[in-house]
């Protein structure tokens, strides 16, 4: 299944992409894409219905039917930083032993073509397009093992970064990261089913039609399992919760010279399976 909420910003309503590319309204059936109706037995419910026995909305969707973020009422959106070798390397770094966390507050949360906003001040926003988790089975000290078992699908996301926030004015990351609109998530949330190898997905960025990221989940440091399983470690995971898992390489900063985003531009970005998203970059 592809799960979207639909509508105007904060009244969005739930549905699922046909096979048609239609959006059919879940609203008569379920109150929103999150909590419950995201675990196995929420998307079991949901598989069992027929799309054709659902109301069409009307519009295409990405075009004249805006969509919003796949997930609502996030409770925690967590983050994993260098998680790619080669991204590490062209950022300098060294290969993490562990997994980086970090997070990026609920209220950065968009839709997959909503305007991306350049904080005030800012000279150094840049992009990542990322694979997103979205978590279906709570639970914590999860076994490797057992991880997929608690993933209740996957998306596309963009972890839109302010570089000088990040890493030049002091204290943690999180204050580069978490910027309103800094995290647009969709189109949709696929469910694990759809997705049989999250190991080599082609995932890609262009801005203003070039493209500087093109690169693949295969050079992933830690995999979706080893995600799961570590974050859980640290604290409990619930339905509805978002893990946003790296980016390959090509990001602003890794350019020579870096290349940041000044407002006007047209972000386009991508992953093979999850669909794409598009944003149009403007100052706050």
């Amino acid at each position: 299944m592809k799960l979207l909420r639909y509508g105007p910003n904060g009244q969005e309503k739930p549905g699922l992409l046909d096979k048609d590319g239609k959006v059919r309204d879940l609203s008569g059936v379920i109150d929103d894409v999150a909590g419950s109706h995201l675990t196995p037995e929420g998307l079991a419910r949901l598989a069992a219905i027929d799309p054709a026995s659902l109301p069409v909305v009307p519009g295409t969707p990405q075009q004249d039917l805006r969509l919003g973020a796949c997930v609502g009422r996030v409770g925690k959106f967590i983050c994993i930083g260098l998680n790619y070798a080669d991204h590490a390397a062209e950022t300098g770094a060294d290969i993490p032993k562990e997994p980086i966390v970090f997070n990026k507050w609920t209220s950065a949360i968009c839709g997959p073509n909503d305007a991306i906003e350049i904080p005030r001040g800012s000279q150094k926003t840049d992009w990542e397009v990322e694979l997103g988790i979205v978590i279906g089975k709570g639970g914590k000290y999860i076994e490797e093992k057992d991880a997929l078992d608690h993933v209740a699908g996957y998306c596309v996301i963009n972890d839109v970064s302010e570089r000088e926030f990040q890493i030049e004015r002091g204290g943690t990351w999180d204050k580069g990261k978490g910027c309103d609109t800094f995290g647009p998530i969709g189109p949709w949330l696929v469910t694990r089913d759809e997705i049989a190898d999250t190991g080599n997905l082609h995932m890609w960025l262009e801005v203003d039609g070039k493209r500087y990221q093109d690169g693949s989940t295969a050079t992933m440091i830690f995999g979706v399992a080893h995600i799961v399983s570590y974050l859980s470690r640290f604290m409990s995971l619930q339905p509805g919760d978002v893990i946003s898992t790296g980016t390959p390489p090509g990001v602003g900063l890794g350019q020579k010279p870096p290349v940041f985003l000044k407002g006007g531009e047209t972000i386009r970005l991508g992953i093979a399976g999850l669909g794409e998203q598009t944003q149009k970059v403007v100052r706050a």
